[in-house]
């Protein structure tokens, strides 16, 4: 009897390790994995490819979603593969999501997946972004209530309006969210974004 009770323990704890192995992969993938999110048609090249790089060249991994699958085209030709949808991302497997801006993103901002997944990323106390028109999201969404951000200015009258304590300034970081006014601050824009997420 005691040798059976020594082997089911020894399963157990094997059980128990291997789990926690799982466990740890997955923290330490997470930790490195940035979500960015594209306008599906006419997204602003700039910021995508520029923050990008930064955060890869931080030795951060970029997962790429949009509200459909296939492949983004940008507003100056650039194209970027999507790897999963909005629906299907989980705040869980990343450290913060950027949103990205253009004229495609303008006319999708009103999106509710969009402004879910916001959502989500904020009240799990992950890193919310947005450049350009962008924060427009976070603003229907109600994140930035009380909040000082900035935007492009085709959109500062939805984050007045939704409560937004707006700055004419390129980059607006705070404790959980940093929204950028457009393609001129992008590399400022990935650069506190990375500068947040290694403190």
């Amino acid at each position: 009897m005691n040798k059976k009770l020594t082997i089911i323990f020894l399963l157990f704890l094997l059980t128990a390790c291997s789990n926690q192995l799982l466990a740890d992969k997955k923290a330490e993938e997470t930790k490195n994995n940035i979500l960015m999110v594209l306008a599906p048609l006419d997204f602003r090249d700039v910021e995508y490819f520029t923050p990008k790089k930064i955060f890869e060249d931080a030795g951060f991994t970029v997962t790429t979603a949009s509200i459909q699958s296939g492949t983004a085209r940008g507003a100056d030709g650039g194209e970027a593969k999507i790897d999963l949808t909005v629906s299907q991302a989980d705040p869980e497997n990343f450290v913060a999501v950027v949103f990205v801006g253009g004229p495609g993103m303008q006319i999708i901002s009103g999106d509710e997946s969009l402004q879910a997944l916001a959502i989500k990323f904020f009240k799990t106390d992950k890193l919310t972004a947005a450049i350009c028109v962008a924060p427009a999201i976070l603003a229907e969404a109600g994140l930035l209530t009380g909040i000082e951000a900035t935007s492009h200015p085709d959109v500062k009258q939805i984050l007045a309006d939704n409560g937004a304590k707006f700055l004419d300034e390129p980059v607006v970081g705070g404790a959980k969210i940093i929204t950028a006014d457009g393609p001129e601050a992008s590399a400022e824009f990935g650069r506190q974004i990375i500068d947040r997420l290694i403190k």
